[in-house]
């Protein structure tokens, strides 16, 4: 249920105060494009903030000393995006929302005991809708909260279902609210807001669920003006963007970056709208919460990022990081064939991954001083011998870091006897250096030990980055697979 309530009384809240500061200071002599003077009872020192949405986060835009009086006044030489913004208690423990449009020159009073039952305006009407609305939903808010508890302690199906009609009739009443709202305050930021929320409606005629769902994702964005760079300064759409790419989009690589590509297209008349979401997608996906779709960061490193899309945006300290990454993700993406490597066994002699000829291949980075390898490594050799080499797996482990001689003591005190064993002697590395040729660490983006990376017969990428015990459990579908009738049919 999508109830939606701004909350402008004081909670428990971790503010997280960025310190970017957006608007210089100016001369005292030039004219205030804004100037907002707030009373806020009963705080009489310490500072106010004010500060916008932004996403999940708050950012800062101006603080102000209190006087005795609980009075302080915001001002500056440059207009404030449209947003809704915070007047922050000096503790910052609570805040004071309030809209900040095209209406910008105006002055609001409250007192933090009862912030929507005291909150008043002087010189905006933006915001004086705003409080009706803000009273409308701190009314339904606590009567649909009441019922909920109701519900949860209801003993019969009669009375479940006597405060299910009740919620549903409140919900309703929200919708209309919201809606009549739109109808009679088109360009009001509240109205962009209530159209995040709106849902899709799906045909009656359709009865299929796969083919609602389908009619859903392509209907999701319909309602939003994806134009609207105010919506980024509410605490909204990045909610409605999330919910989109984690629930409602098929969690496959190729699904996730064509939908990345149609969100971003939608963006394109708003470079501000743009840049949120191309930086938040590549936040989303340079690290991301499934294994297999850093494959979108590379997209989206390869077609914004590469023709030079986001230049103007990105610090050096950033560019670096998106960069960096992206040209190492890129040569290892799941499914692709894997870079062949050529190193060094344990007596001197060259050996190559393409020459272990295996159903599937173990490629195990480690280094015998690394405390997680000195654990790990031994119980992926023991589960090994004791299931995979039956089934003709092969593991080539590179050493990445340690010294010779430790990594041969490892090997010969764990008895890792069945591995093909490599490492990258001095003169290999030099040779790397002078070539400019990227190493097995950029090729495979090896920034941790121990990692483990799983190939088919012809060297391609089938999982990596995981531990022994989800390597064992993915090894476990594909030997069940592959010995299922079906995979095996039998010739008529």
């Amino acid at each position: 249920m999508n109830t939606f309530v701004i909350m402008p009384l004081p909670m428990n809240l971790k503010f997280i105060l960025c310190f970017l500061v957006m608007f210089a200071s100016v001369s005292t002599k030039a004219q205030n494009a804004y100037e907002i003077k707030v009373t806020l009872k009963p705080f009489t020192s310490g500072y106010i903030f004010l500060a916008h949405h932004y996403g999940s986060r708050q950012m800062l835009v101006d603080s102000a000393a209190v006087d005795q009086n609980s009075q302080v006044v915001f001002k500056g030489a440059e207009k404030l995006p449209g947003g809704i913004y915070m007047l922050v208690f000096p503790k910052k423990d609570g805040w004071v929302e309030v809209i900040i449009d095209k209406e910008q020159k105006f002055s609001v009073s409250a007192d933090s005991a009862n912030v929507v039952g005291s909150l008043a305006f002087t010189g905006s009407r933006d915001n004086e809708v705003f409080k009706a609305y803000l009273k409308f939903s701190q009314k339904y808010g606590t009567e649909m909260s009441a019922l909920q508890k109701t519900y949860a302690t209801a003993t019969n199906r009669a009375d479940s279902a006597k405060i299910e009609a009740q919620l549903q009739a409140k919900s309703q009443d929200i919708k209309k609210y919201r809606d009549q709202f739109i109808k009679d305050n088109p360009q009001h930021l509240l109205s962009s807001v209530f159209k995040v929320f709106k849902e899709p409606a799906i045909p009656p005629a359709i009865k299929e669920q796969q083919l609602a769902n389908q009619y859903y994702r392509r209907h999701y964005w319909d309602s939003m003006d994806l134009a609207d760079d105010r919506l980024l300064r509410t605490p909204v759409f990045q909610v409605k963007l999330d919910r989109y790419f984690d629930d409602i989009v098929p969690p496959i690589p190729d699904t996730l970056k064509m939908e990345a590509d149609d969100v971003i297209l939608r963006t394109r008349v708003n470079p501000e709208m743009k840049k949120y979401v191309l930086l938040h997608l590549t936040d989303k996906y340079v690290n991301p919460k499934y294994m297999g779709q850093d494959a979108v960061f590379v997209h989206l490193f390869t077609k914004y990022y590469i023709p030079g899309d986001a230049d103007g945006w990105l610090n050096e300290k950033n560019k670096k990081f998106i960069y960096d990454r992206g040209y190492s993700l890129m040569m290892n993406v799941i499914g692709d064939k894997a870079a062949n490597l050529n190193l060094a066994d344990t007596l001197g002699k060259m050996k190559t991954l393409y020459e272990v000829a295996s159903p599937y291949t173990i490629v195990c980075f480690w280094d015998p001083t690394c405390g997680h390898c000195q654990t790990e490594v031994p119980q992926l050799d023991s589960i090994y011998n004791a299931k995979w080499i039956n089934k003709g797996v092969k593991i080539f482990g590179v050493m990445t870091d340690g010294g010779f001689d430790k990594w041969k003591a490892f090997i010969s005190e764990h008895n890792l006897k069945n591995w093909t064993h490599v490492y990258q002697t001095k003169e290999l590395k030099e040779n790397e250096l002078k070539s400019g040729q990227p190493g097995f660490r950029q090729l495979y983006d090896v920034y941790q030990t121990p990692m483990l990376y799983l190939l088919d017969k012809d060297k391609k990428i089938l999982a990596k980055k995981l531990n022994y015990e989800q390597l064992n459990e993915f090894l476990d579908r594909k030997f069940s697979a592959a010995e299922s009738p079906a995979a095996n049919p039998v010739p008529r």
